[in-house]
């Protein structure tokens, strides 16, 4: 903040280390389940997704801060495998075809693949508590007897990446009806199939 570098707090998730095996190996699960994510559980609903990536980085960033760690992109993959197994835990999985274990267990068995790389567990320690507080926070605590959701994305995030809503009191014109469409249309897709 002294030196006026706040971009350093976006960036921090994006370095992965050097190239090499946990490299690729980042890549490919924040690639991987960062996609099932947006294609299940937050299928329409991009606001909300983006919304998890801010909670989670905020979280990530202020203990990160008092663990000091500077580069968290290791725990931001683990809280998106996290979140995922969780929502999916009757999901049998199988590691490099030595292991089978259902979903809710593949955070820790990154963690421990991660222990026997040599890498420090602190980071997968706390992407695993962030993913789990968010987990908590977002599918178990609004469930519960007397519980609320906490987590209301803002409005803002869904004005600009959530698609609007139709009026369900607008009227088309009549031109645009789809009973008024021209047939030529049709008739040229079943003589020129593509």
């Amino acid at each position: 903040f002294r030196k006026f570098q706040i971009w350093r707090l976006i960036t921090n998730f994006l370095f992965f280390g050097p190239l090499g095996f946990s490299f690729f190996f980042n890549m490919i699960f924040l690639y991987r389940y960062c996609r099932m994510l947006e294609e299940g559980s937050f299928r329409g609903r991009t606001a909300d997704f983006v919304f998890m990536f801010l909670f989670g980085g905020f979280l990530m960033t202020l203990f990160g801060l008092f663990a000091s760690l500077f580069f968290l992109g290791q725990a931001f993959t683990i809280m998106l495998v996290y979140v995922w197994s969780r929502r999916n835990p009757y999901i049998r999985m199988n590691f490099f075809g030595l292991l089978n274990f259902q979903a809710p267990f593949l955070p820790w068995v990154l963690m421990g693949f991660s222990l026997l790389l040599g890498n420090s567990i602190i980071i997968d320690l706390l992407g695993i508590a962030v993913g789990h507080i968010y987990y908590f926070l977002e599918d178990v605590f609004p469930n519960q007897p007397g519980g609320k959701k906490l987590l209301l994305t803002p409005g803002f995030l869904k004005m600009v990446f959530d698609t609007p809503e139709e009026d369900p009191n607008y009227n088309p014109l009549p031109e645009d009806h789809p009973e008024n469409q021209p047939r030529d249309q049709d008739q040229n897709q079943q003589q020129h199939p593509q």
